[in-house]
């Protein structure tokens, strides 16, 4: 028993000291962070108990980064889900008749994910050029006005969606198209028998419940990039113009990297880690209730 259990403890204790090194123990370094006014290369930090989240829910600026991120997320997930599951529909039905298309138009889909995100970014900037992009090309030859896609503080968070929702679609379809595989085909017998044979009754009897788990786990790993974006803010707008696109990652990276206030930063960060939380918790009591398991 003893010679047992000191074989476990071997096995486990590597992993499990990782684990608290370099999880657990940060973790707990940035909550204390959070209450003090620490910033990088001070000798001494004051505790400063909750002002740096009053500063963040108090501040105009915080605000911003909290209300941008939620439009995006608000945008991003519903949008990349449905349009992954539409395409991932349409190939998998494509499949058995066109299998050489399917297979080409799924390297497409998901060429977004495999792609280096920087470097599509910097192609999607120059897309979407005032004056040289092929976006208002387009539609000044349907004599329509240009756009000032990444410059307008109107429009600006609305392009970066579209750009997140085109950047998630081919990794949402992947795992869409790997439920529908899972789907025995003799549930679409039985639901044939009783009448349910094409289309939209196909669907709803046996395609959407059987895709529950599936669902549940695309809408929070979505949730949890979308409400992380970084990359397309900090290569595309920088958070402008006038802090229009600032998301709380952003803002993140702004206080603690450039302004060097780790204590506000480490605030920021706890936030968005009990943000991201609580999503996840919602959506797992509010989707799991129609998650049906096998």
């Amino acid at each position: 028993m003893i010679r047992a259990a000191l074989t476990d403890l071997l096995l486990v204790g590597p992993a499990a000291l990782a684990v608290v090194l370099f999880i657990f123990l940060p973790v707990g370094v940035v909550f204390g962070l959070a209450f003090t006014d620490y910033q990088v290369g001070a000798a001494q930090a004051e505790w400063v108990g909750g002002a740096n989240f009053a500063q963040l829910f108090g501040s105009r600026l915080g605000r911003n980064a909290l209300l941008n991120t939620l439009t995006y997320a608000a945008i991003v997930i519903p949008g990349s889900v449905g349009l992954g599951l539409l395409v991932a529909l349409g190939l998998h039905g494509m499949a058995t008749r066109l299998p050489r298309l399917s297979a080409l138009l799924r390297a497409v889909y998901f060429l977004p994910v495999a792609a280096t995100l920087v470097a599509m970014a910097v192609s999607w900037q120059m897309l979407l050029h005032p004056s040289l992009g092929l976006a208002n090309t387009w539609l000044q030859a349907l004599n329509l006005p240009g756009q000032q896609w990444l410059s307008d503080r109107g429009l600006v968070l609305y392009t970066l969606a579209g750009i997140g929702i085109w950047q998630s679609t081919g990794y949402n379809m992947v795992l869409f198209l790997a439920g529908l595989a899972a789907i025995p085909s003799t549930l679409y017998d039985a639901a044939a028998v009783d009448g349910a044979d094409r289309g939209w009754t196909r669907f709803w009897s046996v395609t959407w419940p059987m895709l529950g788990p599936t669902t549940l786990f695309v809408m929070i790993v979505t949730a949890a990039s979308a409400f992380r974006v970084f990359e397309t803010v900090a290569t595309m707008t920088a958070g402008g113009p006038a802090f229009a696109s600032d998301t709380i990652v952003y803002a993140l990276y702004r206080e603690g990297f450039v302004y060097f206030k780790a204590g506000y930063a480490a605030a920021i960060t706890v936030v968005f880690f009990l943000a991201l939380l609580a999503l996840t918790a919602l959506q797992m009591l509010l989707v799991e209730r129609r998650v049906h398991y096998r």
